[in-house]
């Protein structure tokens, strides 16, 4: 079988169509109708991506909710909302709650299949060996492309696939402008800038929570963000 991809969506009809197109094209399928359900069945095995709806039966924010259970289970689970819901509120929350992207139902299968095959990829690039050179140092930032792993003061950062891959291009060339639409485009990524701000924040954060006084990541208004030099 191919990589295992869950689904969780409450409408069975919808539920069915995207298990036997994702099965036709050649990956492992698991689908949930509910957020418990679902719960249930990833604290027995975790998928390789999850496809999460917002809106889980009786429970309006469920999707949300399954989000951030993932994230404690895992940093770096591929997870794609796929939903109805498109105002940018949603859209700016659930990245927020660590997914690596956001798309709405109205989507191709082309397109939907091109978004997890992307995930795949950026995953298998970074985790390919690629000997001793490999890791990066930036004062007490070390960053391992082959493990997905960021320290700051030795100290595992938690970041998503989406999160270290910005992290990433900033680090291989501090003091660098990287524009929002460079950011994109190394992340594999396509959305507005509000939404790059917010994973640029979400990144900070994070780092802020290790180390209260870092301040590595600079905006440099009207041009993007560099990691400091």
């Amino acid at each position: 079988m191919g990589r295992a991809i869950a689904i969780v969506e409450d409408e069975p009809a919808i539920r069915a169509n995207y298990t036997d197109a994702l099965r036709r094209l050649g990956f492992e399928v698991q689908s949930y109708s509910s957020r418990p359900e679902a719960s249930r069945g990833f604290d027995v095995r975790l998928p390789d991506l999850v496809l999460i709806d917002i809106g889980l039966g009786d429970e309006p924010e469920g999707g949300f909710d399954l989000c951030r259970e993932l994230r404690q289970k895992s940093a770096t689970l591929p997870i794609i909302f796929l939903t109805a819901r498109d105002s940018d509120f949603d859209i700016i929350s659930g990245l927020r709650l660590g997914a690596d992207d956001y798309l709405t139902k109205d989507v191709s299968l082309p397109h939907l299949t091109a978004r997890i095959n992307t995930l795949f990829r950026r995953i298998d690039a970074l985790r390919r060996p690629q000997g001793a050179e490999a890791v990066l140092r930036q004062g007490q930032l070390s960053l391992l492309p082959e493990r997905m792993l960021v320290t700051w003061n030795e100290v595992e950062v938690p970041l998503t696939v989406t999160e270290f891959w910005m992290v990433h291009t900033m680090v291989r060339h501090p003091g660098h402008v990287k524009s929002r639409d460079q950011l994109m485009r190394d992340a594999q990524v396509v959305v507005d800038d509000a939404t790059i701000t917010s994973h640029i924040k979400r990144i900070r954060k994070k780092f802020i929570a290790i180390d209260p006084n870092f301040d590595e990541i600079d905006t440099v208004h009207g041009a993007g963000y560099r990691w400091k030099p």
